[in-house]
């Protein structure tokens, strides 16, 4: 070994603060300077300036939680200092910094930047601490945080400032979890355990993500354990997890921890397929080792042409205790307040402080001098962190077939049908755009055969004359959540979820994640670039008539109106072609979700391929009627209601009166927009009032609960003597569609006795006796099925 090699070493080996080297990670690392990776002098200064690093960005967190500011000189701080109300995840946060650190230094000792991931988002701190000494911050943030004194204390002095701006909106850069806002962030990870079930689908061929998860996300969300069925070195990149196991959750010590800890978890992810191995969690050193150890494995499995699936993951379990570095490290306090103790009013707790920092404390020279040696991308010609493939996904707009349009007069079809059929041929028109769908259960029974013939279940050993395949597309697991995981995180592809309406609830946390982070990037002008992903759902309340209530169920498309309409889109198509348009209108789209509820019987045509393309685009159209003769107006938001609203207006008009029937395809084209960016996207005065003509009163029949819809279009609404809805009211069982209408009081004969009082006409000329009596619960139902007009 030369002198120079020597001093380097021995330099590194001694390590920092609170950093030693175990025995295990010295071998490691001395396997890896012989490696080839990098000059040995080199790696041994890269990591011990990755030491000075980590110690430097957890005297920073600690800050952070309790200190309006900084010293850079190392004093120990005043009480004045400290924050009247502390608040952070500081012991996630502090084993989060050595891990991403340790990331840091894999792609500088490799020349290589990474994609990163974060599931535990609340450990944020550890992040914009290492991008503001790094100076790899978000371009809202520069200029306000970095290594001086000034702005590290303006980071501290932010962190949990809940400063607010005169639109209501957070006032600072900087949030408790991961947002936009974070160099680098591509998931808020507010949602423990979707990263887990998103990461191996997020890289495309070439790249190499490494996903940062928690022990406790293990417990949240066990579909993570499937990630080896998914993986093919065919069509993905690197996907390299590591577990932070502290062995604690808020309250309680994690379920890992109670079962055994690290080797329990070892022996049920190699039951599962995994590759696992452990490494020291308070050291970057070992997360490097581990990264580039982990790739040289996956790597290695792909290079051999007789591999067989499933691929053995390698998964890296990093042993630390949560709050590593800092007092009440272990406890269960070091989930949020480690210390016992404010120190603005408690002077023992500020000793604990000061004395903790003390160790902590790496001088502003040390620190420049371990950026300079870590954070080289003009000398490496790689773009930083920040800038990752993950975080700048912008595929190539579509190519898009035209629609096989149906004309009027075709027999009725199955708007499901028409779906898959031209799905299909989207997949095929753009082979450079990896598909995913993310498929609950049944995607054959849900009309979707086509796609599956072509695209597959993803299986590790096909069945013989079943529709699956090693590399097929179609994700297929009975857990919603890990379905649609598969298609959110596949951001450089196209992608589709499909499932039961009722059951597609079981997916709203993590839509409603992407929503929330996509919505978010539009209010600080990020454009989100990734084709915007549908999730249809079929199989609907109404005509899941034969099941139980469990099947009936419209809140998933209630619960998505809530959000922003601009970017979480729920739209009503009534048939074929109105689906086909909506599903092209969503992949013309970036960065949106949306949720077609679409009927799987066959339904008449009520829309050529223009007239479908226009009520998509306008968001509702005439039926039938004319605007400047009606006395009343029919409004129906499904396919289901549309039908009766239609047999109500024949009924009327046999009867010598005039209705406007209008079918709505999206509702929250309509609701009075909450800010700027959604009354972009919001009709106009103008528009609204040539659909919906303020001088007519108006019945409302509709796929969803009444009352949620009469909150959202308040625009139309004129009051509960101009305006009144129908719609689900939570009754149902083993019915046809017939009896569900009847029970959810939504037949045409409901609507027409809702209307009768509003447009002044008489209900017994409207109505016969036994109609009247079916609806007044005197008798027969069935005297309402084939109504006679």
């Amino acid at each position: 070994m030369s002198a120079t090699r020597s001093d380097a070493f021995a330099i590194w080996q001694k390590g920092y603060g609170p950093i030693k080297h175990s025995a295990e990670t010295v071998e490691r690392i001395a396997t890896l300077a012989a490696s080839g990776h990098i000059v040995p002098d080199t790696l041994y200064r890269l990591l011990a300036a990755a030491d000075r690093l980590t110690c430097a960005a957890m005297w920073i967190v600690v800050h952070m939680t309790y200190a309006r500011r900084v010293d850079l000189s190392g004093t120990p701080l005043p009480a004045d200092a400290f924050k009247p109300t502390p608040e952070g995840h500081t012991g996630g946060s502090l084993n989060m910094v050595p891990a991403f650190v340790g990331y840091l230094s894999a792609n500088t000792i490799t020349a290589k930047t990474r994609s990163w991931l974060m599931g535990q988002g609340h450990c944020v701190a550890a992040i914009e601490a290492v991008n503001a000494l790094t100076g790899d911050v978000s371009p809202t943030q520069k200029g306000r945080y970095d290594r001086s004194e000034k702005g590290l204390s303006q980071l501290a002095a932010d962190f949990y400032s809940y400063a607010i701006d005169a639109e209501g909106g957070p006032a600072v850069p900087l949030g408790s979890h991961a947002g936009p806002n974070t160099a680098g962030a591509i998931s808020e990870g507010g949602y423990l355990g979707f990263a887990e079930v998103q990461y191996v689908h997020m890289p495309l061929p070439g790249e190499s993500l490494i996903a940062f998860l928690s022990d406790g996300a293990f417990e949240e969300q066990r579909g993570s354990d499937w990630t080896p069925r998914w993986w093919r070195a065919e069509d993905s990149g690197l996907a390299i997890p590591i577990m932070i196991l502290n062995g604690r959750r808020i309250e309680e010590r994690a379920q890992i921890a109670q079962q055994g800890g690290s080797d329990w978890l070892a022996t049920h992810l190699r039951h599962n397929g995994f590759d696992p191995f452990a490494i020291d969690g308070r050291d970057p050193a070992a997360f490097a080792w581990a990264i580039l150890t982990a790739e040289e494995r996956l790597e290695r499995f792909a290079a051999d042409a007789n591999h067989t699936y499933p691929a053995p993951i390698p998964y890296v379990i990093a042993e630390t205790v949560k709050g590593f570095g800092f007092p009440g490290a272990g406890t269960n306090a070091a989930h949020n307040l480690p210390i016992d103790g404010n120190p603005s009013r408690d002077e023992a707790a500020r000793r604990a402080f000061n004395e903790a920092c003390t160790a902590l404390f790496v001088s502003p020279e040390e620190i420049n001098s371990a950026v300079g040696a870590l954070a080289i991308y003009d000398q490496q010609n790689r773009p930083p962190e920040s800038r990752h493939p993950l975080a700048l996904r912008r595929p190539s707009s579509p190519q898009f077939p035209e629609p096989e349009w149906n004309s009027a007069g075709d027999p009725p079809d199955c708007a499901m049908h028409a779906l898959d059929r031209w799905f299909m041929r989207v997949v095929d028109a753009n082979p450079g755009l990896r598909p995913r769908v993310g498929n609950p259960d049944e995607l054959r029974s849900n009309h979707m055969g086509a796609a599956l013939d072509r695209l597959r279940h993803r299986v590790n050993i096909s069945e013989p004359g079943v529709a699956e395949a090693v590399n097929g597309a179609v994700i297929t697991a009975l857990n919603e959540e890990a379905v649609a995981g598969a298609a959110l995180a596949n951001k450089g592809g196209i992608n589709l979820i499909v499932s039961y309406e009722a059951f597609a609830m079981k997916m709203l946390g993590g839509l409603r994640q992407e929503i929330v982070f996509a919505r978010r990037q539009r209010e600080l002008g990020q454009k989100p670039g990734w084709i915007s992903v549908p999730l249809v759902v079929t199989s609907h309340t109404w005509e899941n008539s034969k099941n139980e209530q469990s099947h009936q169920d419209p809140t998933i498309g209630e619960a998505l109106l809530g959000e922003m309409s601009d970017t979480a889109r729920v739209m009503f198509p009534v048939d074929a072609n109105s689906a086909m348009a909506a599903l092209r209108s969503v992949y013309e789209g970036r960065g949106q979700v949306a949720c077609l509820i679409v009927s799987k019987r066959d339904m008449p045509h009520r829309f050529d391929g223009v007239a479908a393309g226009r009520f998509v685009t306008l968001g509702a159209a005439h039926i039938d009627g004319n605007p400047g003769e009606a006395d009343l107006q029919l409004v129906a938001i499904g396919a289901y209601q549309l039908e009766e609203a239609l047999k109500a207006s024949r009924r009327l008009s046999a009867r010598g009166l005039k209705a406007l029937v209008t079918a709505m395809a999206e509702p929250g084209r309509f609701r009075a927009p909450r800010d700027s960016i959604e009354a972009a996207f919001t009709a106009s005065d103008k528009d609204l009032a040539a659909l919906f003509p303020p001088q007519l009163p108006r019945v409302i029949v509709t796929h969803t609960r009444p009352e949620p819809i009469l909150g959202l279009l308040r625009r139309l609404d004129g009051g509960p003597k101009r305006t009144i809805a129908h719609g689900y009211i939570s009754r149902g069982g083993t019915l046809d569609v017939a009896g569900m209408l009847f029970a959810n009081r939504c037949s045409w004969a409901h609507l027409i006795d809702a209307a009768a009082p509003f447009a002044g006409w008489p209900r017994d000329e409207l109505l016969t006796p036994a109609e009247r009596d079916a609806i007044d619960g005197r008798g027969d139902p069935a005297d309402l099925f084939q109504p006679s007009i």
